[in-house]
């Protein structure tokens, strides 16, 4: 078995602090200049369009599929029970409280959030960050800063297309292909979901995966090295650190918002 030299642990943990502090350094920079990103909205606006409007179409067609398996999953579950006409509100609770966000993260992350961190990295490698700093134009505040709030903005909305078609693919195979009561359906749904406890929650998970998500495909491509392979690695390390950041905050969320 081969020890490591105190030097190299040394090195790594020297690197990890770096990295922490300019995260967060990065954070604070992008939360105090909220006010200058929201003046110059249309910036925000574009980004809007390109992470929402491109990432629409996997997000709609992933929660269609969801609700086709979820339709049939669950009405042979609670057909053990007698219960078949609470499949609305098993498929629909399963979605806003868990599955809409979770995914649609997930998703996200590897549609949207690759194409930040490939953006950024290759603005790094072109010398496009260097030559708006010779110019005295602040890149965070005029290139990072409207996309970090555009990600926030979209994931919920996002979520919300996910959900929504996750209930009508399962009203699809629950009421069109099976034969469950329609009316049962959706009286289900209206009797059983809490405004509050369960979509509003559901939202509050959204906007802290948007936070997360866009956080790090942003820092990820800020601190991309300028090359070809840097680049790359950026966006794997993308993927990766997204995925298990949105895993271990649904845990953490989720346990609060059971025990407050």
């Amino acid at each position: 078995m081969k020890w490591l030299h105190p030097a190299e642990v040394g090195y790594t943990v020297r690197q990890m602090l770096a990295n922490m502090g300019l995260g967060a350094r990065l954070f604070v920079r992008l939360a105090f200049g909220t006010f200058s990103s929201f003046k110059r909205f249309g910036l925000i606006r574009d980004q809007i369009h390109f992470l929402g409007n491109y990432s629409l179409a996997i997000i709609a067609i992933s929660g269609l599929f969801v609700g086709f398996v979820f339709g049939l999953q669950g009405y042979y579950t609670l057909q053990r029970y007698g219960s078949a006409e609470a499949l609305g509100l098993l498929v629909t609770l399963s979605l806003v409280r868990e599955l809409g966000p979770v995914v649609t993260a997930l998703l996200f992350a590897g549609r949207a959030g690759t194409s930040l961190t490939a953006e950024i990295g290759l603005m790094k490698a072109g010398e496009q960050i260097s030559v708006m700093e010779m110019m005295a134009v602040d890149p965070i505040d005029r290139i990072l800063a409207p996309r970090f709030w555009a990600g926030v903005i979209v994931m919920p909305l996002l979520a919300a297309v996910f959900s929504a078609m996750g209930i009508i693919g399962g009203w699809v195979v629950g009421v069109l292909m099976i034969g469950v009561d329609g009316g049962s359906f959706w009286s289900q749904i209206q009797g059983g979901v809490d405004v509050w406890a369960d979509v509003g929650n559901g939202i509050i998970k959204t906007v802290v995966f948007g936070f997360a998500v866009t956080f790090i495909a942003l820092l990820q491509g800020f601190e991309a090295h300028p090359t070809p392979e840097g680049v790359s690695r950026a966006t794997t390390r993308t993927v990766v650190m997204s995925s298990l950041t949105v895993l271990g905050l649904d845990f953490i969320l989720t346990a609060m918002m059971f025990t407050i």
